[in-house]
């Protein structure tokens, strides 16, 4: 490894085809949607990221994509999640990444901001070593996949289980026999969010208003494909799931859907809200195409990972980070 070289700054919407470029250098797959919407919404709300970029000899050689996250996770503190980062192959070995790394972290101290968080598939044994040399740790929680299919099947319904899915905190929900046609489920629209904003404050305690509205921009304006759902019963708004198409987080070349948040009204539970959701949502990405679904939950959730478990997730090939600062 040789002497730091170069500066860092801000990258800028000029730096994207650059960007493009060094990741499908480096993957041998374009990401150019992923990225392309990734910095318009950094564009559109610069307080909510920080990308970095690593410049040698006037060319951009590097780079760092994160979102600043508050409410994830059911916590009230700002995190920072790394979603991308990126060395030109000519510059690799040189210790480029860790400067990054370390640019973000003197960034977000500046914020008040005292951790880092990302993601990565096991057998990356390139990223897997340096987030270790960068000083993280694996995170309390584990990741959880499915395919992407229908589930026109029972599941039993179990009164323990917690009212609200939420891979930024958690609850669960009832897991009863599906119902889609029982329970009627639409596409979650702007005006849905105050209903949302009610169901989590009765579930949580407390509320995550700015949370949801980050949530609800991410969702509906970055999300190349709108796939969120909410539940009607007695004519309002009883539960939600808020999911995404993603081509291109955490390093992912194929395009999945994640899962943010399920919440069902406390009121309406065990009466296969949480299940009528989960199946729409499931139906509608099998027209899609898409391949794999993903969520992420607590070590601690039990009740959730059982949720899960019963609605055919399992554990992904994939690995939680965080780093405190």
């Amino acid at each position: 490894m040789t002497d730091f070289d170069g500066q860092m700054r801000p990258l800028v919407a000029d730096d994207l085809p650059r960007v493009i470029e060094i990741d499908e250098n480096n993957t041998g797959r374009s990401r150019k949607d992923f990225f392309e919407k990734r910095v318009s919404a950094a564009l559109k709300k610069p307080k909510q990221f920080v990308y970095i970029a690593y410049e040698h000899n006037g060319n951009m050689q590097g780079y760092l994509l994160a979102r600043l996250q508050q409410g994830a996770f059911g916590g009230e503190e700002t995190v920072a999640v790394v979603d991308d980062i990126g060395v030109s192959s000519e510059m690799q070995g040189r210790g480029i990444g860790r400067h990054l790394m370390n640019e973000l972290t003197a960034i977000i101290q500046k914020k008040d901001i005292h951790e880092i968080r990302s993601q990565a598939d096991w057998s990356d044994q390139n990223i897997l070593h340096f987030f270790a040399a960068a000083g993280f740790q694996l995170a309390p929680r584990f990741i959880y996949e499915r395919k992407a299919d229908y589930m026109d099947r029972v599941v039993v319904e179990d009164d323990d289980e917690p009212l609200e899915i939420d891979f930024s905190d958690p609850s669960g929900d009832d897991s009863g026999a599906l119902s889609r046609d029982q329970v009627p489920c639409r596409s979650l629209q702007q005006q849905d969010l105050a209903a949302i904003i009610k169901i989590d404050s009765k579930i949580m305690g407390y509320d995550r208003t700015s949370y949801y509205e980050r949530k609800m921009d991410e969702i509906l304006l970055e999300s190349g494909i709108r796939v969120s759902l909410v539940a009607e019963l007695d004519d309002h708004v009883v539960g939600f799931v808020m999911a995404r198409v993603d081509f291109g987080e955490f390093g992912q070349t194929e395009p999945s859907a994640i899962i943010d948040t399920l919440g069902v009204d406390p009121g309406y539970a065990h009466k296969n809200v949480g299940s009528a959701l989960l199946s729409q949502l499931m139906a509608n990405l099998t027209v899609l195409r898409t391949d794999r679904v993903r969520t992420e939950v607590g070590v601690n959730q039990l009740a959730l990972q059982g949720f899960l478990q019963n609605n055919g997730f399992g554990l992904a090939q994939s690995l939680s980070f965080t780093k405190a600062i």
